[in-house]
């Protein structure tokens, strides 16, 4: 396995405010290396646009090409960042003066929540064929707690934690599978 990249500078997140380029890093992310055709096929586009894209995002450190290609097509995959230096994704959209960046941090946002829906959506769909466990533990579950804003970073904190301790946790165990954990803290209007 390849060392870890340094982290992409914070300006490098505001590229992933184009649709494709968000989606050809979450493609990798989940399906490993590809070449733009491969990318084309499975994000609905063409050869040109994700070469172009993956090019520019290559500049941003954001993918690399991992030299597998044949000459003529590279195979992309993401970089490997190394997390607690990785870019702040969880900045406060009201520390943002700029009208443009607001708008790039607002819909790549937006667009992060679409694609764990659209991934929710498919384990909806496809989660009979698989083994009992897997569908009585994986899916959507929301829970209320009652917090003040020192318990909320508290609760932030554990729940970072926890999953930081299972990152890597099934590493080398037969029958592992990679499961994506979404943590969205909403505050909730206040009961009458």
């Amino acid at each position: 396995m390849s060392e870890p990249t340094p982290a992409p500078s914070a300006q490098a997140w505001r590229l992933l405010s184009h649709p494709l380029r968000s989606r050809i890093l979450a493609h990798l992310r989940l399906h490993g290396g590809a070449t733009a055709a491969d990318l084309a096929r499975a994000l609905s586009s063409n050869t040109g646009a994700t070469s172009y894209h993956a090019r520019v995002l290559q500049k941003a450190g954001l993918i690399t090409d991992t030299g597998l290609g044949d000459g003529r097509s590279r195979v992309w995959a993401a970089a490997e960042v190394e997390e607690e230096s990785g870019p702040d994704t969880g900045v406060a959209v009201s520390t943002i003066d700029d009208a443009e960046e607001l708008a790039d941090a607002l819909w790549l946002a937006h667009d992060h929540v679409d694609h764990h829906a659209g991934r929710l959506h498919g384990w909806i769909d496809r989660q009979v064929g698989w083994p009992l466990v897997w569908q009585e533990e994986c899916g959507l579950e929301e829970r209320e707690v009652l917090v003040d804003e020192a318990q909320l970073a508290a609760l932030r904190a554990e729940l970072d934690a926890v999953l930081e301790r299972y990152r890597r946790r099934g590493a080398g165990t037969p029958g592992a599978r990679r499961v994506s954990a979404a943590v969205g803290l909403i505050p909730l209007p206040r009961r009458p």
